[in-house]
């Protein structure tokens, strides 16, 4: 569907559940914060009915998300669910990667088809300061399992932050062109846990792309990855992967943004950045049909603002596990 700034809204990522096995330095405080009841939180049939509906009008890509979506009982099946829609020619997720190569093979075979993979450090030690809670090692045997199931591209997301990873930049890189990996550096955006200091950790992309100027000297742009997105991508020479930048921050891709979010909890999100959300899940349990839902998110396409306004401030306290970024 068209919206009224003439962007293609074609994406549908879902938040499965605000739950998390990790505890990152820059989205939750060590104790986690208060869990949604599960009452609140869609079913799985219901996240399912949101998607046929969706794809009516012209959705035809589907991100599941968190949280961490592998903590979700049951969660294969709603791949199924989604896979068994023939309007939807994409399905994809983001995990955090702790419990993925245990699953990958089910993913695939219920209709995933790639991933990628939230990871801030390619060292141990480091990867446990950030994430308080995990061990590298499961995360590695994850993507090489992605990998090995050709799940490609195999992404990996690294938000950059001062001070805490900007020393393994280059690590990443010549990651990108040992493996056939996507390395995409991420800025620090001001929202949950980190709004209070992203300004002093924060690192534009346009640092991290001289840094690796210098160091690897020119790169050649890259004019597709599938799924791409709002990331910029370049490659090394002779490099088997790609480097990518999403610069929510520095220069904002809200002209190409082709997405809606789906909260848990029901609400659907034109754009991460704006509090306004619109509820699908009374509706949804009202006994809403198809076409009524889908008329409720074609309304909220119609609202989808033209950019959003990181520049006057975050007032939606939730961390970003809650609304599913």
């Amino acid at each position: 569907m068209i919206d009224t700034f003439q962007r293609n809204i074609n994406y549908l990522r879902i938040s499965v559940t605000d739950r998390c096995n990790l505890r990152c330095v820059y989205c939750m405080p060590p104790e986690g914060v208060k869990q949604t009841p599960h009452w609140e939180i869609l079913s799985l049939e219901e996240f399912g009915r949101v998607v046929d509906a969706a794809s009516d009008i012209g959705i035809r890509k589907v991100r599941i998300t968190g949280g961490e979506p592998l903590v979700r009982k049951n969660i294969i099946d709603l791949f199924r669910y989604i896979a068994a829609n023939p309007l939807i020619d994409d399905i994809s997720i983001t995990t955090n990667g702790i419990l993925f190569a245990d699953m990958a093979a089910d993913l695939k075979k219920a209709g995933l088809n790639r991933v990628n993979f939230s990871l801030d450090s390619l060292n141990p030690q480091n990867f446990k300061d950030i994430t308080r809670l995990g061990k590298f090692e499961d995360v590695w045997r994850g993507i090489n399992k992605a990998i090995e199931l050709d799940l490609h591209p195999v992404k990996l997301n690294v938000v950059a932050v001062r001070g805490v990873n900007d020393q393994e930049f280059t690590d990443f890189a010549r990651l990108s062109r040992e493996m056939p990996l996507h390395i995409r550096f991420i800025e620090l955006m001001p929202i949950g846990e980190c709004n209070p200091w992203a300004v002093g950790n924060f690192i534009s992309a346009n640092e991290i792309m001289t840094s690796l100027r210098e160091e690897f000297g020119p790169m050649q742009a890259e004019i597709k990855v599938t799924g791409s997105g709002p990331a910029k991508y370049f490659r090394l020479p002779g490099a088997k992967g790609t480097i990518g930048f999403i610069t929510a921050i520095s220069e904002h891709f809200c002209g190409t943004c082709n997405r809606l979010r789906l909260t848990a909890n029901g609400q659907l999100r034109p754009c991460l950045y704006a509090n306004k959300e619109f509820d699908l899940k009374t509706p949804l349990r009202n006994g809403a049909d198809r076409q009524e839902l889908a008329n409720l998110i074609v309304r909220a396409i119609r609202q989808k603002p033209q950019q959003h306004h990181m520049d006057q401030g975050w007032t939606d306290r939730r961390v970003m596990s809650q609304i599913g970024g």
